[in-house]
């Protein structure tokens, strides 16, 4: 499968914006999805995942409440609504994916889970 993910830009504080992970190749309802973000001279950390059946979401600590993914099947895509963005959400963010199977129906979120990496959008949070 590939994945493009798009949607970043330059935001204020308190905004919000909606990521996209498009799929190709494969159907994404095959996949588990999580976003990754990575800010310059860090390490990449997980923001928040959603389950192949898309029955169960997961967020990092520091997106709790302030992020939702949602899956849509049928367009093969994956979104990741962030609200109440703040500048040191500023990073480019990455979505992933992992093919699993139903009875393990579970949220990833170490990098090393995930085989398919889109290209990365940058989020930019102005104060």
């Amino acid at each position: 499968v590939q994945l493009q993910a798009s949607g970043g830009g330059l935001v204020q504080a308190g905004g919000s914006l909606r990521l996209s992970c498009k799929a190709s190749g494969r159907t994404i309802s095959q996949y588990a999805v999580a976003w990754f973000r990575q800010a310059p001279g860090k390490e990449r950390l997980f923001v928040g995942g959603i389950t192949r059946s898309g029955g169960s979401t997961d967020f990092a600590d520091y997106m709790k409440g302030r992020g939702t993914i949602i899956r849509d099947n049928g367009r093969n895509t994956a979104y990741l609504q962030m609200n109440s963005l703040r500048p040191e959400d500023t990073a480019v963010y990455y979505c992933a994916a992992k093919r699993t199977i139903l009875t393990i129906d579970q949220v990833y979120t170490d990098t090393d889970e995930y085989t398919y990496w889109g290209q990365g959008t940058l989020v930019t949070v102005s104060s």
